[in-house]
C-alpha cells in the first residue's frame, strides 16, 4: 500500500480544499467566523477567571527564571469559581471543535453543511469528552518518557473524533483503537501536512502583534484565521477521507 503523500500529495490535498472554499463561500466563511468567535470568547474567559490576577503572577516568575511552567501552580492559585469555570471551558472546547470537524467533513465530501452542524458535537457530548480525556492521559503518559513519544502519541489518536462523527455507534475505545490503526505509517504524513501551514500561523501571529500595537484594543481581529480555519479544517477532513480510501484498497 502506497503512502498517503505518494498517492495524493499535500499540494493536491490543499488545492482541493481551496477549490471547496471557493465553491462553498460565503457560507463556509460565515460558519468559520462563528466558530472562531465561540472559541475566542472561551479563550478570553480563561484569562479572566476569578483569581487569575494572582494565578498568572507565579507563572511569569517561573518564565523569567527560565523554569518549566507549571499548570498545577496556575490552578492552585485560582479561586473555586475560577476552577469550576476552567473545568467547564476545558470540557466544552473539544465538543465545539468536534462539531466544526463534522461540518468540514460534510463540505469535503460534497454534502450540504449548515450552521447548526457546528453544534453536532453536543449530540455525542459524553463520548467526545471521554475521547478527549483518554487521549490527553495517553499523550501525557508517553510524554513523561520523552517529548518525541508524546508527539507520536498525539498524531496516533488524531483521527478518533472523525471516526466517531462518521459512526456515532462506535465506542470510545473503538474510535481510539481505529485511529491508532489508521495512523500506522501515516503519522509523518499528517505531521508534514500540519507543517505546511506553519507559514500561515506565523503570518497570523505577526499580524496580531502589529494590530494590537497600532490599535490599543483588548482583542485583535482574526484576519488570517478567517481564511486559515476553513482551509485547515477542510484539508484535514480530506486527509481523513484519504486514509479511509487507502485502507479500503
Amino acid at each position: 500500500m502506497k503512502g498517503l503523500i505518494a498517492s495524493m500529495p499535500i499540494t493536491e490535498l490543499k488545492a482541493g480544499s481551496r477549490k471547496l472554499m471557493m465553491e462553498n463561500s460565503p457560507k463556509l466563511f460565515f460558519v468559520s467566523i462563528i466558530i472562531i468567535i465561540i472559541t475566542s470568547v472561551m479563550s478570553e474567559l480563561q484569562y479572566r477567571l476569578p483569581g487569575t490576577d494572582r494565578a498568572y503572577a507565579p507563572l511569569l516568575e517561573q518564565l523569567t527564571a527560565g523554569e518549566v511552567l507549571s499548570l498545577n501552580l496556575l490552578y492552585s492559585n485560582l479561586k473555586p469559581t475560577g476552577l469550576a469555570l476552567a473545568a467547564l471551558l476545558t470540557i466544552l472546547r473539544p465538543v465545539v471543535e468536534a462539531g466544526y470537524l463534522g461540518y468540514c467533513m460534510k463540505i469535503s465530501r460534497g454534502q450540504a453543511g449548515d450552521y447548526y452542524d457546528i453544534f453536532e458535537g453536543f449530540m455525542y457530548f459524553g463520548k467526545i469528552i471521554l475521547i478527549y480525556l483518554l487521549t490527553v492521559i495517553l499523550i501525557t503518559l508517553w510524554s513523561i518518557l520523552l517529548l518525541f513519544p508524546g508527539l507520536v502519541a498525539y498524531y496516533r489518536y488524531r483521527q478518533a473524533y472523525y471516526i466517531l462523527l462518521d459512526d456515532p455507534e462506535k465506542s470510545v475505545l473503538q474510535c481510539i483503537r481505529e485511529s491508532k490503526q489508521m495512523m500506522a505509517g501515516k503519522k509523518l504524513d499528517l505531521f508534514l501536512l500540519d507543517l505546511s501551514f506553519l507559514g500561515w500561523y506565523v503570518l497570523d501571529f505577526i499580524i496580531t502583534i502589529v494590530f494590537l500595537s497600532l490599535l490599543p484594543l483588548p482583542f485583535s481581529l482574526p484576519l488570517v484565521a478567517i481564511y486559515l480555519t476553513p482551509y485547515t479544517g477542510l484539508t484535514r477532513a480530506k486527509f481523513y477521507d484519504q486514509l479511509l480510501n487507502s485502507m479500503a484498497i
